[in-house]
């Protein structure tokens, strides 16, 4: 995926987390015609900046240069007929606007602390709304680093500051999520930008534990022995405690901003059915709720979330891990709840020589989102990333656009 990106993590491993490869196109939906849906619902992409994986195109680039290219990407979703931006404002404990809390981002300047001489996000929400683009404000919450030397972040980081937040793990610095402290922090520090600018979103993307790294454990013993009575195992007080941010969060985004809306987007497997009956068929390396502690069905079935966006980064008839299996299945736990659900697509795999012949299927994500209009839950789709919406390697997007998008979409509320 180039940059390492909100996503590259999960990107560069999902080799590993299926089991077997790709299989062809399923005709449940090849043989079909598109479907020409009403103008309405979601119709977004993903706007990176940790590591310069979308924007910008490079560290240091002036002001101008940067606004240009911001501005560029917010055109270019009009012109591909979505509605919705993700903007990626907080890629690794720090900040794409002047924050108390936390530094300006590397990302920007090129050094991290260092003043860009603008306000991107500032612009941001003003460009977007000026087209009529929602701007939906994306952040990790634990992840400090890239790297995992403490000295290489900014002598006042808060991280350097309270070194006891700080967990290392496989070669990156994250913040413990098992402190309450910590808990407290990292929602200060997202929700100053909620409260200074009218963003129409508040976005966490499916970084909460780590993904596992094979022979390390995350060390958060000292905070297990103190934090952790009353729960059965590790385990049950690490989701708790990722539940308790979800929870929290979605309660002081609505007191902040009542106007916004709170969403997730986790990655597309909560539990495989041979690990509980009522997980998806699939046979996927990772699931969620085991692996980063991150219960994504309780929080729609509970309704903590305005909407969620499983990242269902699979094929159709794709061995181990099915589009055509998993999207009924988040369509049946979204039924009868309040968040609504929007399917977050792999468009980077499209046209990508790397990915299996289906991805160099230009008509591959149209399929998709064929047979997401057979489910009435489904409420819109959005793209992985912007760069790839832009490049549109294989053509894969204009056809989207050509069988999908025939008409401008109105905000999805």
């Amino acid at each position: 995926m180039g940059g390492v990106s909100r996503r590259a993590f999960a990107v560069a491993a999902l080799s590993a987390f299926t089991m077997a490869p790709a299989a062809s196109a399923a005709p449940v939906s090849a043989s079909e015609p598109p479907v020409r849906r009403a103008a309405a619902g979601m119709r977004g992409m993903w706007l990176a900046t940790v590591a310069g994986r979308d924007w910008p195109t490079r560290a240091g680039l002036g002001a101008a240069e940067q606004r240009a290219e911001l501005v560029e990407h917010l055109d270019n979703a009009v012109r591909h007929r979505l509605n919705t931006v993700f903007l990626q404002v907080r890629p690794t404990a720090d900040a794409l606007w002047p924050s108390p809390y936390e530094p300006w981002s590397q990302y920007l300047s090129g050094s991290q602390g260092r003043d860009p001489g603008w306000d991107p996000l500032g612009t941001a929400v003003e460009e977007a709304h000026a087209r009529g683009l929602e701007l939906h404000a994306w952040f990790n919450p634990y992840r400090v680093s890239l790297h995992d030397d403490p000295s290489h972040l900014v002598p006042a980081h808060p991280a350097r500051k309270h070194p006891e937040w700080v967990v290392p793990y496989g070669g990156k610095l994250y913040y413990n999520p098992g402190l309450p402290e910590v808990r407290a922090f990292v929602q200060d520090a997202m929700l100053d930008a909620v409260e200074k600018y009218a963003v129409d979103g508040v976005h966490f993307d499916d970084y909460f534990y780590p993904y596992p790294v094979t022979g390390e454990s995350f060390d958060d013993g000292v905070a297990f022995s103190t934090f952790g009575a009353g729960f059965g195992s590790r385990a049950d007080w690490r989701r708790d405690n990722i539940d308790r941010l979800v929870r929290e969060t979605a309660a002081r985004v609505k007191k902040v901003r009542p106007a916004a809306r709170f969403g997730v987007s986790p990655f597309g497997v909560w539990r495989n059915a041979n690990t509980d009956e009522r997980g998806s068929d699939t046979r996927a390396g990772v699931q969620t709720y085991d692996d980063l502690y991150a219960d994504t069905r309780k929080w729609v079935r509970e309704g903590w979330l305005d909407y969620v966006v499983p990242q269902l980064y699979w094929s159709i008839g794709q061995n181990g891990a099915d589009y055509a299996k998993l999207l009924p299945w988040w369509a049946e736990v979204a039924e009868g709840s309040r968040t609504q659900l929007y399917v977050g697509e792999a468009l980077y795999k499209a046209g990508d020589p790397a990915q299996p012949a289906v991805w160099q299927d230009r008509a591959e994500m149209s399929r998709h989102l064929t047979l997401a209009a057979r489910y009435p839950q489904v409420r819109g789709h959005v793209f992985f990333s912007a760069k790839d919406v832009a490049e549109d390697r294989g053509g894969a997007m204009a056809r989207v656009a050509a069988d999908h998008y025939t008409l401008p979409a109105a905000a999805p509320r």
